[in-house]
């Protein structure tokens, strides 16, 4: 595998940037970017010319991640050459979030194939249901294949997100890789660093993402009361306190569930996947320690027991916007804590991001997560 990667601040001059990514001749381009970018038309003309071969795959951000740092306002183009892997890609529209997981069967459809290895997904961030969608792929692909991947961000606004197919960039698509090959090398992991506090509050009326109740009382002033001053900048805020999900016996499920969204009218929150109806939650807080601990944790599960490829490697961060607030001019810390453990010659992408998309830590079953950092890890055997 050949790995080539740059950061790109402005789209005038694109072409020349991107010249020096086709000395590897990729068949596949990986672009994780800020909104101003993907809204730019000129942005996907000036890939589409200067990639017409190669697949193209990505999304806007909350931040973006690359092996020099965590950049802003940037686009990370990174440019793959496979020697032997093979990969397919599927496009599917999402009209409204209804419809998530139809939009995850249509993906799966089109990937469905017994040589599947590992699927690589990404889902725009704002009118979705990000459980749902995983739903939809492993109803059709079963629970046991490999599933990672992350919804785009747009720098905390959940507002408006984009997503890159060979096909063009929209603002209603969800986009998945399919990856095959006998000499792939395919592995993940991920971990959160949150801590609970607070009691422990009964979930009493919820339709999948969208909690109405906790304690019989409406969730949107429960809310606000532990909120205190934060509560005016919601729902920005309620990236700082997301909610544990237990089970009916309190027992941890370990799912975080970051808030997307408020209702006023309703007093409901809408969140980003789907909650347990007979369970609890609990409201979660973290400090930077805490959330480098966990990316570190979820590096090392992502390479134990795994053999060590010849040549480049490619590790796909993604975190949760919410931990890049907390960490604030601390956020390079989780990243070079992941580089350290996955090693020089793994070249690092990736964003900060509405949800998250891996099994559990140690777990197989694909899930959404909240305010995680998930690794996805890439290489050949020779």
């Amino acid at each position: 595998m050949k790995i080539s990667q740059i950061v790109m601040r402005d789209i005038s001059g694109a072409v020349e940037k991107l010249s020096t990514l086709r000395e590897i001749v990729p068949q596949l381009i990986i672009v994780f970017g800020c909104v101003e970018h993907f809204a730019d038309p000129d942005f996907f003309k000036v890939l589409k010319a200067s990639f017409p071969e190669a697949e193209l795959v990505g999304c806007t951000t909350a931040g973006e991640i690359s092996s020099a740092a965590v950049s802003n306002s940037t686009s990370i183009i990174t440019a793959i050459h496979f020697e032997s892997a093979a990969f397919q890609l599927a496009t599917a529209e999402l009209g409204s979030m209804d419809g998530s997981f139809q939009a995850g069967e249509t993906l799966a459809q089109q990937l469905q194939s017994p040589d599947l290895k590992a699927v690589m997904l990404f889902g725009q961030g704002v009118n979705i249901n990000g459980s749902a969608l995983i739903d939809g792929l492993t109803s059709v692909l079963g629970t046991r294949l490999p599933m990672t991947g992350g919804l785009a961000g747009d720098d905390g606004a959940f507002s408006k997100t984009y997503i890159l197919s060979s096909h063009g960039i929209s603002t209603s698509e969800v986009v998945a890789l399919g990856l095959k090959g006998e000499k792939l090398l395919f592995s993940h992991g991920s971990f959160g660093g949150w801590k609970a506090f607070g009691p422990t509050r009964k979930v009493t009326k919820c339709v999948d993402n969208v909690l109405y109740e906790l304690d019989g009382n409406p969730a949107l002033d429960v809310y606000k009361r532990y909120l205190g001053d934060y509560a005016k900048d919601l729902p920005g805020s309620g990236l700082l306190f997301p909610f544990e999900m237990l089970t009916n016996s309190r027992e941890s499920l370990g799912q975080i569930r970051t808030i997307l969204g408020i209702n006023e009218a309703d007093g409901s929150l809408i969140l980003a996947g789907a909650i347990n109806p007979d369970g609890y939650l609990r409201l979660m807080h973290a400090h930077t320690n805490d959330l480098v601990d966990g990316a570190e944790t979820a590096a090392h599960a992502t390479i134990d027991g795994m053999p060590v490829p010849q040549g480049q490697s490619l590790g796909m961060l993604v975190s949760c916007v919410g931990r890049k607030l907390v960490m604030g001019g601390r956020v390079d810390e989780e990243v070079e804590a992941v580089q350290d453990i996955l090693g020089e010659n793994t070249v690092l992408c990736g964003f900060y991001s509405n949800g998250e998309i891996c099994p559990g830590y140690k777990l197989e079953t694909c899930r959404l997560h909240n305010q995680t950092m998930t690794i996805t890890y890439l290489a050949e055997l020779s």
